[in-house]
């Protein structure tokens, strides 16, 4: 099978990242100062999100800040933009024209003017994960709210590390049981580590994992769904001054929650459920 490219909800942050903190010593201009920005052709090979492989090409906005007691990563992305196989559809084949997901988290600290800090947690945060995919209607739409509580933490080395912990409200989730409810879960957990510079730009590894749990959608929905679900990405990113490159390797568990290898029929025939497993992703992108 023709290997397609992508990149999902998450992976390009730590990579800009990396490129702005570690930029060239000639200054490049950008946009602004602190909203850090880019457009990327980003694309894949076996996503898991849904009961079927997918391969998916499209474009991307990305940005991130940290400023103050604002600290924001976020994404928007044209879905099947450049192409991708039969089992999804995108801008050009009326699926959906527009995913989106944010991750604002807001200094508690700052905003208090109080040091909570203790050991190694440096800051605390209210901490927010929202997804959105604008399918063209209510069926093939998710609109998931993800709120809770973030915090840096001190390793004592070069290893940036981050987590925050979750609850869920979940209203649109393209006609799952688990509509306009609150429903489980998420601990998400990212770190960034530079390893060396390398052909003249800044190579970095890169990680985070979502880790849901506590969902109740297997025991309203049946056993092709699962309560519980993970997705951990992994990466090595180049940096350069303006443009970016990475290569990514995700792992999933019951991917979008759906429960591996239970067989499914959406009317074109019985096919078994391939949620578990590695997906491959390859990114280039322009910092602006």
């Amino acid at each position: 099978m023709k290997i397609k490219m992508l990149m999902a909800a998450g992976a390009l942050m730590t990579m800009s990242y990396s490129v702005s903190s570690m930029a060239e010593s000639n200054s490049p201009e950008y946009v602004s100062d602190w909203w850090h920005q880019s457009v990327n052709v980003v694309g894949s090979y076996h996503t898991r999100f849904g009961p079927q492989l997918n391969n998916n090409t499209y474009l991307e906005y990305e940005a991130f800040a940290h400023k103050d007691w604002f600290d924001f990563y976020g994404y928007l992305d044209v879905p099947k933009f450049f192409g991708g196989n039969s089992n999804q559809t995108g801008i050009w084949d009326k699926g959906s024209p527009l995913f989106m997901e944010i991750e604002p988290r807001f200094s508690i600290d700052k905003l208090t003017n109080t040091d909570l800090s203790f050991g190694p947690f440096k800051e605390w945060y209210f901490a927010n994960n929202y997804i959105y995919d604008m399918g063209r209607n209510s069926d093939n739409r998710q609109n998931t709210w993800y709120m809770g509580l973030g915090t840096d933490i001190e390793t004592g080395t070069k290893l940036a590390l981050s987590a925050n912990i979750y609850a869920k409200y979940q209203w649109e989730n393209y006609g799952a049981a688990n509509e306009d409810s609150w429903d489980g879960y998420r601990f998400k957990i990212k770190y960034f580590l530079p390893i060396t510079q390398l052909w003249g730009g800044n190579l970095s590894y890169v990680s985070f994992t979502n880790f849901d749990f506590g969902s109740e959608l297997r025991d309203k929905a049946g056993a092709s769904r699962s309560n519980d679900s993970i997705a951990s990405s992994h990466i090595l990113s180049l940096g350069y001054d303006h443009w970016h490159y990475s290569v990514v390797a995700r792992y999933f568990h019951n991917g979008g929650q759906w429960e591996d290898g239970t067989e499914l029929n959406f009317g074109n025939g019985p096919f078994e459920v391939k949620s578990t497993g590695w997906g491959y992703y390859l990114v280039a992108g322009y910092n602006f």
